[in-house]
């Protein structure tokens, strides 16, 4: 009981990633390890989706990244991409995702900067987006 409620309260809180890479180490962006070139990029900030067909959060969260996305402009400044993982261990296993819907975002370089277990806190997100964006978002 106490690992569900723990799991219930860590749920689609950003957690704020420790380095996105590429760094001095030569690691390479998450951006660069989901093959993803600029022209997929939001100018400011990317939210990567990684879905499955048996997720049943997943189109909700799909429409509600979307939807937020868009809010912040037509020109591109923070875009969505969903990524299925149904036939993709290998991509599942390279960015260790366990539960869907999980989602990583990243800066205008495609650096991760943070990342969402299960569907994103509306609230949290929209602040970080704000910051990347250096915009303020009324909802």
């Amino acid at each position: 009981m106490g690992l569900g409620l723990l799991a219930r309260r860590s749920s689609g809180r950003v957690r704020v990633a420790s380095s996105g890479g590429p760094d001095a180490s030569g690691r390479a962006s998450a951006a660069e390890l989901l093959g993803l070139g600029p022209d997929r990029l939001g100018s400011a900030a990317t939210l990567v989706q990684f879905s499955t067909e048996y997720c049943s959060r997943c189109p909700a969260t799909a429409r509600q990244l979307a939807d937020l996305a868009d809010g912040y402009g037509a020109e591109g400044a923070v875009r969505h991409l969903d990524i299925d993982l149904t036939r993709d261990a290998a991509t599942a296993d390279r960015f260790a995702v366990t539960q869907t819907p999980t989602v990583l975002v990243l800066d205008g370089a495609g650096a991760s900067v943070a990342r969402i277990g299960g569907p994103p806190r509306a609230t949290e997100l929209r602040d970080l987006l704000d910051t990347l964006t250096r915009s303020t978002h009324v909802s």
